[in-house]
């Protein structure tokens, strides 16, 4: 069974990295992929999953400091700009713009993933800070206003026999609005709590936009070398997360992250994401009914309106929060990416059983 991962891996916004990494058990988009890489998924804690869960206890243990501080700072600042630059090197803009015509499903999925999740946080308010720290409930509010993720929204579309060219242009398209929508979500919500300021808009361009567009120009001559090396890909998106992960936790440890946040705040929270979720999930299941979209664009907005982006939310993290608050910031973040990908796989096991017409081949509509 193939395990290369073709086509979008979109959008500016680096989902793509987690995601690449969670659904790499399944045929790159493929509808052939087995329901058993479904139960594997569900079973076991991704390896990327075991990988940050490490990074955070190595920084715990062994934070950078002083000059090796800085170091990892730019060794990260510029692993995110390599990162977006193969995004954009990735992305098809053919396999984007074939579903662009559904636009009232693409509406629908943008308002479930920057409205809906938003305004889901108000009853937090309730919460803080009697229940969860205040950061914590910063690092929620932040989690509403991310992207959706683009590999694991499109594979697990696929996957439960749903409108795949759908998929890859709303989730390419989140990425794409989520670099300047969610710091501006971030500014309105949260206020003097994010460092949202035309200098740190400029920061976002630089390190995550300015990279994407040069990957789109130089797509036609690198497409092919990166097409060949799937793995190797697979590693530098894997390796440029974990470096930002290393970093912010770092700092973290250095800030006393561990005296702030005790377990129980963070049960509280995984109960927190628990909740959010599956509103989102019966939100986009009635609603898509309600609007009259077919069984495939049904599919396309739950996966693609109920997800997260890890990787989108780390860099952003980074630069619209003070160092010593990333770390307690981006947990509730991480959380969530583990919760929806069992949930995800769950859901599209499900779909797949059930009887519908023949899947659209991924494959032909993703292809670099």
């Amino acid at each position: 069974m193939s395990r290369r991962v073709a086509g979008p891996s979109a959008a500016g916004l680096s989902d793509f990295t987690i995601t690449v990494t969670t659904v790499s058990r399944f045929p790159a988009y493929s509808d052939a992929a087995s329901l058993d890489d479904v139960h594997r998924l569900r079973s076991r804690l991704d390896p990327f999953i075991l990988s940050l869960l490490a990074t955070v206890v190595i920084a715990s243990a062994f934070p950078a400091r002083g000059s090796g501080a800085r170091f990892f700072s730019d060794l990260s600042t510029a692993g995110i700009c390599l990162l977006f630059f193969l995004h954009g090197a990735r992305l098809s803009p053919r396999a984007a713009l074939d579903g662009l015509r559904q636009w009232r499903l693409h509406l629908f999925i943008f308002t479930l993933t920057f409205v809906l999740f938003p305004l889901l946080m108000l009853p937090l308010t309730l919460l803080e800070p009697g229940l969860i720290p205040h950061e914590l409930f910063v690092g929620l509010v932040f989690l509403s206003v991310l992207p959706s993720t683009v590999q694991s929204s499109i594979a697990f579309t696929s996957i439960a026999r749903g409108n795949v060219a759908a998929a890859v242009c709303s989730a390419s398209l989140s990425n794409l609005l989520g670099v300047a929508l969610s710091p501006l979500l971030v500014s309105v919500l949260l206020g003097a709590n994010a460092r949202v300021s035309g200098s740190s808009m400029l920061d976002v361009a630089a390190q995550l936009l300015l990279p994407f567009v040069a990957g789109q120009l130089l797509r036609s001559r690198i497409a092919p070398a990166l097409k060949r090396h799937p793995r190797a890909l697979s590693a530098v998106d894997r390796g440029s997360v974990l470096i930002v992960v290393y970093t912010a936790f770092g700092e973290g440890v250095v800030a006393g992250i561990w005296h702030r946040v005790l377990w129980q705040q963070l049960v509280a929270v995984g109960v927190i994401d628990v909740v959010l979720l599956a509103v989102v999930l019966t939100v986009s299941t009635i609603g898509g009914r309600m609007l009259g979209f077919d069984r495939g664009d049904r599919i396309a907005a739950v996966f693609c309106g109920s997800k997260k982006s890890l990787a989108s939310g780390l860099p952003l993290a980074t630069l619209l929060f003070p160092a010593a608050t990333v770390s307690t910031i981006v947990l509730p973040l991480m959380l969530f990416h583990q919760i929806q990908l069992f949930a995800c796989a769950a859901i599209s096991r499900r779909y797949a059983r059930q009887e519908a017409p023949a899947p659209i081949q991924a494959s032909a509509l993703v292809a670099s």
